[in-house]
């Protein structure tokens, strides 16, 4: 083992580089917004809560992968991660905001037809209204066009309330044994540590029920919250490879952020953002595809067809044969540029993946084709929801510069590693076997 490294408070502060960056995000986030809000009102009401619903849902899930490392590096005790764990508490503390932007998808639900399929009660057939009393409490009849889902929008104000608290306490709990030093913080995060994991199993597991699979209420799948949370992993550990390669390059951590570090983050993305996926993602089409139900099978076939079926093939080889070969090698996830470049493309990856599971829509046609042939002769492109729009790059443009921006600014207020961690001198002379 090598002995701790010497403190070098300079390369453990953002410095300027930390106003720049917010500054950078701010002004990305609003030209991406502005141009969405302008082209919503030219006539692209519709497609703008899509397209926005999957940016905030990318930006959303990359800040709950965050989240959930902050707890399971407690929870289990961790000691190599605590010199990229600043960076994890970053990004999840920009869940303390996150319901602002939850705000236009409020709109879309309310006023919108965002989720049409069991919002308007008058539009509910025997599936949905037998699932009606899940987003209203109780179910409503079908001529009562004014009903509210007050049942959904309490789980709203749930998921926030729990993820903001839990992202609060973390974070300041660790900013603030950087003044004290004091060890019982450790301990205190360690004691809540597995309380907080239900909780955002929980709330994440609900959450993905309500604002992604419920855009196809007939459609149903206990695999999908795992599915959810594996592209949340995706996203994050690319991101945080990222972020790592980034601070590198402007001379940031350079003696605290090693190689053995950036193998073991190479690891967990390979292990959850690639293997994990792709072994629920299979599970998920195998059991679908095994019982063959109506309800259930429409949601597969529909990715199977048109522009949708190049997507899945994508994902199939992008998401995972790819990755897989390329990062399978210790060799690759210690080569940092490498590593980099395949964490950007997964990060590309992880956006197509959150695209793919909610811009499909399930044609009427599909009830009536008596075989996939006659399916697909019957359905175009526009019919299953096909076909990419500006609105697409804009949205998701200015969510990921709010979370670039608001990731800097919690990182400018502190050190980018927790100087006083009981476990710090373990992670700076960590080795990997």
């Amino acid at each position: 083992m090598s002995a701790p490294h010497a403190l070098t408070p300079s390369d453990r502060r953002l410095g300027e580089l930390g106003p720049m960056l917010v500054r950078l995000g701010l002004i990305v986030g609003a030209i991406g917004l502005g141009l969405s809000f302008i082209i919503a009102v030219m006539g692209h009401g519709d497609r703008f809560f899509k397209s926005y619903l999957v940016a905030f849902m990318v930006v959303l899930s990359i800040a709950l992968g965050g989240l959930f490392f902050t707890i399971l590096h407690h929870l289990v005790k961790a000691g190599w991660s605590v010199v990229v764990r600043r960076i994890a508490e970053g990004v999840a503390s920009t869940l303390k905001y996150a319901w602002i932007f939850f705000i236009p998808i409020l709109v879309g639900m309310l006023w919108f037809g965002l989720y049409d399929h069991w919002s308007d009660p008058t539009q509910h057939d025997e599936i949905v209204s037998g699932k009606a009393g899940y987003f209203f409490f109780t179910a409503p009849s079908i001529e009562d066009e004014g009903a509210m889902a007050w049942f959904w929008l309490l789980r709203v104000v749930i998921f926030f309330a729990v993820w903001a608290m839990l992202a609060k306490y973390f974070v300041n709990a660790s900013i603030a044994q950087d003044t004290s030093g004091d060890v019982n913080i450790s301990r205190a995060l360690q004691k809540y540590a597995p309380v907080a994991m239900i909780l955002y199993a929980m709330t994440q597991t609900f959450a993905s029920f309500d604002w992604l699979m419920s855009l196809e209420p007939h459609w149903f799948s206990t695999m999908f919250p795992v599915y959810f949370f594996a592209a949340s992993c995706t996203g994050f550990f690319s991101l945080l490879v990222l972020a790592m390669f980034f601070l590198h390059k402007k001379n940031k951590l350079t003696s605290e952020l090693t190689t053995e570090h950036f193998q073991d983050v190479g690891k967990l993305l390979f292990a959850f953002g690639i293997v994990f996926w792709a072994y629920i993602a299979y599970s998920q089409y195998m059991l679908l595809w095994y019982a063959n139900i109506p309800e259930t099978s429409g949601w597969v076939i529909t990715r199977q067809i048109h522009g949708w079926g190049w997507v899945s093939l994508l994902l199939l080889i992008g998401h995972f044969a790819g990755p897989f070969v390329i990062l399978i090698s210790r060799h690759m996830k210690r080569a940092k540029t490498i590593l980099a470049c395949a964490a950007g493309w997964m990060l590309l990856m992880h956006f197509i993946d959150i695209y793919w599971l909610t811009m499909p829509t399930i044609p009427y046609e599909i009830k009536e084709a008596r075989n996939y042939s006659a399916l697909i002769a019957a359905t175009t492109n526009e019919d299953v929801g096909y076909g990419w729009h500006l609105l697409d790059l804009t949205c998701i443009v200015g969510l990921a510069g709010l979370l670039i921006a608001g990731t800097a600014k919690q990182l400018s207020q502190c050190a980018l590693i927790p100087e006083k961690d009981p476990r710090l001198n373990e992670s700076l002379a960590f080795q990997n076997v």
